[in-house]
């Protein structure tokens, strides 16, 4: 494959990738992990999340899409809607999470806690969490970006056997497109950060767009879902 057309591809695959950040499943998801993150928000956190959030559907996509390019194989379309099934009850889980968690907060929001000396002191709320290490923010948006990478495997891969000649060229092109999708979820999550964080200090505005966050999250996954289960059963 000439040098220039495997270049040019690539920009393609790296530009549509950062598109791919931008469809709304993607964005409910995401959503919801930044908005599930109180005080503690920031652009930086939040960008942080989105680069799991791609990294994770990054490792899904190439170790599926690989397969089915080395095989020269399509995924059947029943994989494909169980996958997309998965998707749309994860987004309905991150949903119900985010409205019973912004409940959970009542009007004074999430609780504070302060140490002073030997004594403790703990403003009213939802009772505090702690993370522990970089592996427990990282956790949940890895393994949700693995099954939107699962979900986007099979269309991506009948996308590169039908337009690409060679397996190295389509290997490639599914690389770039899934570090194109974590860098688009990076910048977009940051972007949603840093306002978030700013609205983090009026309690009942931060629990409001949780709540609102969850509601959105939790239709557009029953929206997904609902013809999926149709055509599986």
């Amino acid at each position: 494959m000439p040098i220039l057309e495997l270049v040019t591809s690539s920009s393609l695959g790296s530009l549509l990738g950062m598109r791919h950040a931008l469809e709304p499943d993607h964005l409910a998801a995401v959503s919801t992990l930044v908005a599930a993150h109180g005080d503690e928000r920031s652009g930086y956190r939040a960008a942080l999340l989105g680069v799991c959030w791609g990294l994770g559907h990054t490792v899904s996509l190439l170790a599926v899409g690989a397969a089915l390019v080395v095989l020269r194989a399509e995924m059947p379309a029943y994989a494909s809607d169980l996958f997309e099934l998965f998707v749309a009850l994860m987004l309905v889980g991150l949903g119900l999470r985010a409205m019973y968690l912004a409940a959970r907060q009542g009007p004074a929001g999430p609780s504070r806690v302060h140490h002073h000396g030997h004594r403790v002191h703990v403003h009213p709320g939802a009772p505090a969490h702690i993370h522990i290490g970089a592996w427990t923010l990282a956790r949940r948006p890895l393994l949700i970006g693995a099954v939107h990478g699962l979900a986007g495997s099979g269309a991506l891969t009948a996308l590169v056997l039908a337009t690409l000649p060679t397996t190295a060229a389509r290997l490639t092109y599914m690389m770039v497109f899934g570090l194109g999708s974590t860098l688009g979820m990076a910048m977009l999550s940051g972007v949603l950060g840093w306002p978030l964080a700013r609205l983090g200090a009026h309690r009942r505005v931060a629990r409001a767009m949780s709540l609102a966050v969850g509601c959105v999250s939790t239709a557009l996954g029953l929206f997904w879902g609902y013809p999926l289960v149709g055509r599986i059963l």
